[in-house]
């Protein structure tokens, strides 16, 4: 394969923005949450890229991009096989190598926000190792690496889906399996809001993630030798930005209306609803689709809120009950945070009856 300067150029500058989101991350999270959680918040975002990268070059880019089968790719411990079916044209192996890893640790890095305030750190690294090693590079092989979603024709030109929706999934089942933030619902079951502790912190890091998207979207052309390269790229930029300005303007406007000023956290947060939602179509759409797109976007961040209530992702600690003696617990915050738990029980000692049992929540009003 002839190799391209301005290829590899181009693909290396999109991988170091792509870096660079973890910063966005890093302040976005720590500013919308407590002060006393700063700490584990940067540190998670951090080994998030650091236990990422070694995983991902140890296994996941075969199983990602290895010709093995269309449901997953191939063992190859450090990279060694030959992957020239998968390379972009003129751009190397390791140079593609790295913009992949940078895309593996950004799908990770999602899931940090949704489990603020309520994750041991040791368990919250586990989880990190194995999003890079399996979980992250199976669902990319079968979008990007040549695999079933992509023999049926299924388009995610950035990775919203490959990328984001895997992020998002896993976000949404650790949230629904570690429950409230404590603090999160009164006595009477009513949701708080719990603010953040630093709203500037918060917005720099969407400027952050905003400037470094254009990485993420346009250098996902893997090319610029051509007047078609181009060209592309330029249209991947304007919609990219275009989706995220249009989503902030609507959800500013739908606040306003709604709460009688417009919501700070709300407005920045639809800025990055419009970044993911527009990454699986910048390429495809014109800039009138991106509009409304945006618009969309910027809809369901006003609404989507009180579904997560309706959804039950956030309840409250409430009672349980013993598996073996039916009496009602009603741990602490601290019991229930400390307890192993799966779902809607967990492994409390009774009061009543001294056995620790796997006990089932009991909801009350």
């Amino acid at each position: 394969m002839t190799l391209s300067s301005v290829n590899t150029i181009w693909v290396l500058l999109g991988a170091a923005l792509v870096f660079f989101m973890q910063a966005g991350f890093s302040l976005c999270e720590a500013g919308f949450t407590r002060a006393k959680n700063t700490g584990n918040i940067l540190m998670k975002n951090l080994m998030d890229f650091c236990i990422g990268t070694p995983c991902f070059w140890l296994f996941g880019f075969g199983i990602m991009f290895g010709a093995g089968s269309s449901i997953i790719g191939w063992l190859d411990p450090g990279i060694m096989r030959d992957y020239s079916h998968a390379l972009p044209s003129g751009v190397p192996l390791w140079a593609f190598a790295i913009f992949q890893t940078v895309f593996c640790a950004t799908s990770a890095t999602i899931v940090s926000g949704s489990m603020a305030e309520r994750t041991k750190f040791s368990a919250y690294c586990i989880y990190s190792a194995a999003i890079s090693l399996f979980i992250y590079p199976i669902s990319g092989h079968w979008i990007w690496g040549g695999g079933w979603l992509s023999q049926l024709g299924f388009h995610d030109f950035a990775g919203s889906t490959a990328v984001h929706m895997v992020g998002g999934v896993c976000a949404c089942i650790g949230a629904w399996m570690l429950g409230p933030r404590i603090g999160k619902y009164d006595k009477d079951r009513k949701p708080r809001a719990i603010l953040g502790h630093n709203i500037t912190f918060a917005a720099l890091g969407v400027f952050i993630l905003w400037f470094c998207w254009f990485g993420f979207n346009g250098a996902s052309t893997v090319a610029m030798d051509s007047d078609e390269a181009v060209t592309s790229a330029g249209l991947i930029f304007f919609n990219t930005n275009l989706a995220a300005a249009v989503a902030c303007c609507v959800t500013l406007i739908l606040t306003w209306i709604r709460y009688g000023k417009p919501d700070v956290s709300m407005t920045y947060n639809a800025a990055l609803a419009g970044l993911v939602g527009i990454t699986a179509g910048c390429d495809a759409v014109s800039p009138l689709g991106a509009a409304i797109m945006g618009a969309v976007f910027g809809i369901v961040v006003v609404f989507l809120v009180p579904c997560f209530y309706a959804l039950k992702l956030e309840v409250s600690v409430g009672a349980y009950k013993c598996k073996n003696c039916g009496h009602e617990i009603v741990p602490t915050y601290k019991q229930a945070l400390n307890a192993m738990h799966m779902g809607t029980t967990r492994y409390l000692k009774c009061p009543e009856c001294g056995k620790r049992t796997w006990c089932k929540k009991v909801l009350k009003k």
